[in-house]
C-alpha cells in the first residue's frame, strides 16, 4: 500500500472494543487483525497538503500546507479555543462554514482518559472523540446549541477538573474506572451561577443538562509499552516492529509508539506480515 496517511478511523464494536482502520491514500487496512504482527511504515519523504494536494516541505495543523493553514477556518486558534470565537466581529475566516461547524450542537462532557477530564465536540462526533483521544470511559453532560457556547462551559469545569490528555500516562495502561455521573453531580452545582450568566449574556442559546450512561471503551492492546518512546518520520524514514496494541491515534510497537494523526499528509507505503 503506498499513499498520504489520515487519522485512522474507528469504530465501536459491540462489545464495545474499538475496530481500527488505517487510511491510506484511498484505502484502508484493518488493523485489529494485524495485532501481534510485524508492521513497517515507510515515509517516502513526500507531504502533500490534505486540502489542496499541493507537496509541502512541512505539515501544519494535522496535514495542512502554510497557505491552507493561514486562510482556512478550520486550522484558526478558535477552533482550539472555541470560546474565543469572533464570527461576530465579523472577522470569521470562512462564514458559511462556520455555520455548518461551529453553529451547530455540540455536547461538553467528561472522560476518563489518564484520569477525569473535560472536553467538547461536535454533536455528531461521539463516540470517536473519546476514542481519537484514548478515553476508557465517556459521558455527555451538557448539550449546548454552539461551539462557543461548548468552548464557554468547559472554560468553568476546566477550573475544577483538568482539559487536557496526559497522552505517556494514557499510553501505559488504562486508568481505573470512574463513576463520572457520581463526578459531573459533584461539578455542575459548582458552576450554576456561571451557568446562569453564560445563558443570559448569549440570549437564546440554550445549555441543555444531560443525564445519559456511561460509556465504556475497549482497546486492541495485547502489552503496554513500559517506556514511551516516540517515533517520528520527521526524524527516521522506517517505523517498523511488532504491532502490540492500539490506543487513541497512537500505533504500539514493541520498538516505541507513533501518533498517526499527528503525521496526515505524509505519504508512505505500508507492510504487514
Amino acid at each position: 500500500m503506498l499513499g498520504t496517511l489520515k487519522k485512522m478511523r474507528a469504530l465501536l464494536d459491540d462489545a464495545q472494543q474499538v475496530q481500527y482502520q488505517l487510511v491510506v491514500g484511498d484505502e484502508l487496512l484493518p488493523l485489529n487483525p494485524l495485532i501481534g504482527k510485524q508492521l513497517t511504515l515507510t515515509h517516502t519523504g513526500n507531504i502533500f497538503c490534505c486540502n489542496c494536494g499541493k507537496k509541502s516541505k512541512k505539515s501544519y495543523s494535522q496535514g495542512h500546507c502554510f497557505v491552507c493553514m493561514q486562510k482556512l477556518a478550520s486550522c484558526d486558534m478558535c477552533i482550539m479555543k472555541p470560546e474565543t470565537c469572533h464570527y461576530d466581529q465579523g472577522t470569521c475566516r470562512e462564514p458559511e462554514w462556520a455555520q455548518s461547524h461551529c453553529f451547530v450542537p455540540h455536547y461538553v462532557y467528561l472522560s476518563n482518559t489518564s484520569g477525569v477530564k473535560v472536553g467538547i465536540t461536535r454533536h455528531n462526533q461521539l463516540p470517536t472523540r473519546w476514542i481519537d483521544q484514548g478515553a476508557t470511559q465517556g459521558l455527555p453532560i451538557f448539550k449546548v446549541s454552539t461551539r462557543q457556547l461548548s468552548g464557554l462551559v468547559e472554560v468553568e469545569l476546566a477550573k475544577l477538573v483538568n482539559d487536557k490528555t496526559h497522552w505517556q500516562a494514557m499510553l501505559k495502561g488504562h486508568a481505573d474506572d470512574i463513576d463520572l455521573t457520581a463526578k459531573a453531580a459533584e461539578l455542575i452545582p459548582l458552576i450554576e451561577a456561571k451557568l446562569h450568566e453564560i445563558g443570559m449574556q448569549k440570549g437564546d442559546y440554550s445549555i441543555e443538562r444531560l443525564h445519559e450512561t456511561i460509556q465504556p471503551i475497549h482497546y486492541p492492546i495485547d502489552t503496554f509499552p513500559k517506556k514511551i518512546i516516540s517515533h517520528n518520520f520527521d526524524k527516521e524514514v522506517i517505523v517498523s516492529g511488532i504491532l502490540q496494541g492500539i490506543k487513541g491515534q497512537y500505533l504500539l510497537f514493541d520498538t516505541g509508539v507513533i501518533n498517526i494523526r499527528k503525521f496526515s499528509s505524509y505519504e508512505v507505503s505500508v507492510e504487514h506480515g
